[in-house]
């Protein structure tokens, strides 16, 4: 019998685990895909937003302005890249500005820290390759830039150094209520019991929540598709750039990404089937068209990777985080669209406050793990690099060119509390394939090492999901000939 299980691991789910695994309590994460941070949380815009958006007296805009300063801390302590580089959302004709006063008055209301409008004028003294027709801007400081598989996944292994379990590749496929009080939920792992139930499930929340009961609000998931742009064009702005926000949402923006690139994106397009990743020409057009107007001289020629994620969106105008009536012990934390990447680790407080209410012990350990530490060779001053191949050499044989990621971050990356089982999860860990070249050159290899080290047949590798096979046999080997059959 499990004190808590979480379903789901993205950006959430982690957090609710780093959260609860300071209590004395026997806590799971049961995840659906084979890695942590695989939906919603590796596909957005990466950013952690100030809080003048949401409407004040909402779940998100409390929530939304606690996350960004917790946000702050936990990254110091994880070791995760974060940058408060600020955003700026820009009107375009004075018929946008009475929209840009709004979010200034919710701002305030909400109490976002050192907002101020700008005219035109500064805002290009600040952004100097803002367009012309820029007349006013709302500039937010504590927004902030981040890599949000990392975030959830440090968040995630620290859970684990302090005895969270984690179950990947481990969908719910139903949930009974017990007699005694409490969950059996089933998997095929296995069914396991536990006293109170977390729904972390991101796209997939509505699905888990009618596996108990029926559900009373409905999931309207939207797509949204990015361009990611080489580093050459990182330098274009060094602040997040919004547009006034509209039915559809924030707008495409135009930022840099803690990688050194720029993002741009995303549109808004309601989808059906909540796998679909696919981006359209029709919605590259749109985006490329909407981001010239608040950037003019972005070089899309210069694009290395096109992505899409689906958002959480839901028929409720706010998160939905709250208890079943009927069954306390179970707790949403369901429609967590933007701004939830940003209030994240509010969100786990919050929902360690509402189980704890519901009857959940929170008594903290003694002890706690509470930092991690992770090596990213490029950073390194010439005589860290020294010290760190002369003990061990693996740092000195660099596997992706463009990232400059080595052989031992890629080792240690595979022998991490949450190991990758596959290219794009060794990517998201430690960087390599992230360049221009995309793994072009780096891929074989990284194939090579998971194989090595998880001792597997290089066939048995995946690209990212289950079944994502990346080899179908063996061709060839020096002294044989090539193989027909295959």
């Amino acid at each position: 019998m499990y004190d808590v299980i979480i379903i789901g691991c993205g950006v959430v789910g982690a957090a609710t685990a780093y959260r609860l695994a300071r209590c004395r309590l026997r806590v799971a994460v049961l995840e659906a895909q084979n890695d942590v941070a695989n939906g919603t949380t590796k596909a957005n815009s990466a950013i952690i937003h100030a809080g003048y958006d949401p409407r004040p007296g909402t779940l998100m805009a409390k929530l939304n302005v606690e996350g960004n300063r917790l946000t702050g801390e936990i990254a110091r302590k994880l070791d995760v890249p974060f940058r408060r580089v600020g955003s700026l959302v820009v009107a375009l004709g004075p018929e946008q500005q009475p929209a840009l006063e709004e979010l200034y008055r919710r701002g305030r209301a909400n109490g976002v820290p050192g907002l101020r409008l700008l005219t035109g004028e500064q805002a290009r003294a600040l952004e100097p390759q803002l367009s012309p027709g820029v007349t006013a801007a709302l500039l937010a400081p504590t927004a902030g830039i981040i890599a949000p598989w990392d975030f959830a996944l440090a968040m995630a292994e620290t859970a684990v150094r302090n005895g969270v379990q984690l179950l990947r590749s481990c969908p719910v496929t139903g949930i009974t209520p017990l007699e005694q009080g409490g969950f059996a939920v089933q998997t095929p792992k296995g069914t396991f019991s536990t006293r109170f139930l977390v729904n972390a499930a991101g796209v997939q929340a509505d699905a888990v929540h009618a596996l108990l009961e029926p559900v009373d609000w409905t999931m309207r998931p939207s797509r949204g598709a990015y361009f990611l742009l080489d580093k050459s064009e990182h330098s274009r702005v060094s602040r997040v750039i919004f547009q006034c926000p509209g039915p559809s949402g924030k707008g495409v923006l135009v930022g840099p990404t803690i990688h050194g690139n720029l993002i741009v994106g995303p549109d808004a397009e309601p989808v059906e089937d909540r796998r679909d990743l696919g981006t359209t020409a029709a919605a590259l057009d749109f985006v490329r068209s909407r981001a010239v107007q608040s950037v003019p001289g972005i070089d899309f020629r210069q694009n290395i990777r096109n992505f899409a994620g689906i958002r959480a969106n839901t028929d409720q105008s706010d998160f939905i985080i709250r208890p079943s009536a009927r069954y306390p012990a179970f707790l949403d934390l369901a429609g967590i669209r933007s701004p939830g990447l940003s209030s994240a680790p509010a969100i786990a407080n919050l929902a360690a406050e509402l189980l704890a209410r519901a009857g959940l012990d929170l008594s903290e350990k003694e002890a706690f793990v509470d930092e991690r530490h992770v090596v990213r060779f490029r950073a390194l001053s010439p005589e860290e690099k020294n010290r760190l191949i002369r003990r061990d050499p693996r740092y000195g044989r660099v596997i992706c060119r463009c990232e400059t990621v080595t052989e031992g971050e890629i080792v240690a990356a595979l022998h991490s509390p949450i190991p990758p089982c596959s290219v794009n999860g060794v990517k998201r860990r430690c960087n390599a394939g992230m360049g221009r070249c995309q793994g072009g050159f780096c891929g074989p290899r990284v194939v090579e090492l998971i194989a090595r080290e998880a001792g597997v047949d290089p066939t048995r590798v995946l690209m990212d999901q289950e079944g994502t096979w990346i080899l179908a046999g063996e061709t060839k080997q020096p002294g044989r000939e090539v193989r027909s059959d295959v």
